[in-house]
């Protein structure tokens, strides 16, 4: 795909600086770019390579102060970041729309709807009495169960799994390897000793515009479902166990785990290998630090924790200073001993 730099201008809303015919089709980092590409400076430390970069063209803030001229047109714009971004996410959905049709072989289970313009992949599976929008996107080799509902404008990539009575609503993005409606944790243990298994008849629950990542699984309800809420993005290799509840637009980062029915407010932010025990809840606006614990609910909106167990982030940075001189502390007790 090949565009003016004024054509980007007018879908970023920004103004040119510089020639406005010069044309882009690709887009790349300012340090790598080469001619014909579009980059954007949003971190001051990378602005050396403005006045030395190849990109025909570079996404700029408006206040930004030239120090020596610029062989690239520049579009000025009130945030690079996110107008870079937007591209990304115009040039990935441009990319996505030009899949069409239906590819062979592939199966359409009875009674199942499928609206306009959905594209299936060769090998994928779409079971009995299944609810399929318009402009859906199912790649190669996906597995859909009987009775699954998926909303409008979404995609499924390639090797994703989603069992029976699981519901996708619109605008949702599935990455490969992800499984959604697999058995929950469920084992009750007998007086011989052994486990016997509970079976898990719940489903899953995707409301609009969320993203679930590569490998990620979620759980369904033991009975009820597994909710996860409008806005909600979920990162790569993340476990979601049976009945759990994510709120709105909440973020969940790689390696994170869920127990059962633990209830997350909206607006959190859960970073990478956090583990969260069941049957508690985090309020509303909770940051949970990386490689965090938690124990217990968090009941007021807006903490910042860390640790395992986790608890506030400023007591816990104190707390591993103290722990940092524990061995100093020990010797200067034993001095002090032996004083005595």
């Amino acid at each position: 795909m090949e565009f003016t730099v004024q054509q980007v201008a007018d879908l970023l809303q920004g103004k040119v600086e510089g020639d406005n015919t010069i044309k882009v089709s690709t887009l790349a980092k300012i340090e790598e770019a080469k001619q014909g590409a579009l980059a954007f400076l949003s971190n001051s430390k990378y602005e050396p390579f403005l006045y030395t970069t190849q990109a025909s063209a570079v996404i700029v803030t408006n206040s930004l102060e030239l120090k020596q001229p610029v062989a690239a047109a520049l579009i000025r714009v009130e945030d690079p970041y996110t107008s870079f971004s937007t591209l990304l996410q115009y040039y990935q959905t441009a990319l996505i729309a030009s899949k069409s049709g239906v590819e062979e072989p592939c199966f359409l289970g009875q009674g199942s709807v499928v609206g306009d313009n959905v594209y299936r992949g060769a090998f994928s599976y779409v079971g009995s009495n299944c609810k399929i929008g318009e402009n859906v996107k199912i790649f190669p080799q996906v597995y859909i169960g009987d009775n699954v509902t998926i909303g409008d404008n979404t995609t499924i990539f390639a090797g994703a799994k989603l069992y029976t009575n699981t519901v996708v609503g619109s605008n949702c993005t599935i990455h490969s390897g992800a499984v959604l409606g697999s058995d929950g944790f469920g084992w009750a243990p007998q007086a011989d000793g052994t486990y016997k298994a509970v079976p898990q008849i719940g489903n899953v629950v995707l409301e609009d515009d969320i993203s679930i990542g590569a490998n990620t699984a979620i759980d369904c309800a033991t009975m009820g479902s597994t909710i996860i809420k409008t806005g909600t993005k979920i990162d790569n290799l993340v476990q979601i166990a049976h009945n759990v509840e994510i709120g709105k637009h909440t973020v969940v980062a790689s390696q994170t785990g869920i127990s059962g029915s633990s209830k997350i407010g909206n607006n959190c932010v859960i970073a990478g290998q956090v583990g969260i025990v069941g049957h508690i809840t985090i309020a509303d606006k909770t940051t949970i630090g990386a490689q965090s614990g938690v124990s217990k609910s968090v009941k007021e909106s807006g903490n910042i924790i860390q640790g395992s167990p986790a608890f506030d982030y400023k007591q816990n940075l104190r707390a591993m200073t103290v722990f940092r001189k524990l061995p100093e502390l020990q010797r200067e007790l034993e001095l002090l001993k032996e004083k005595v």
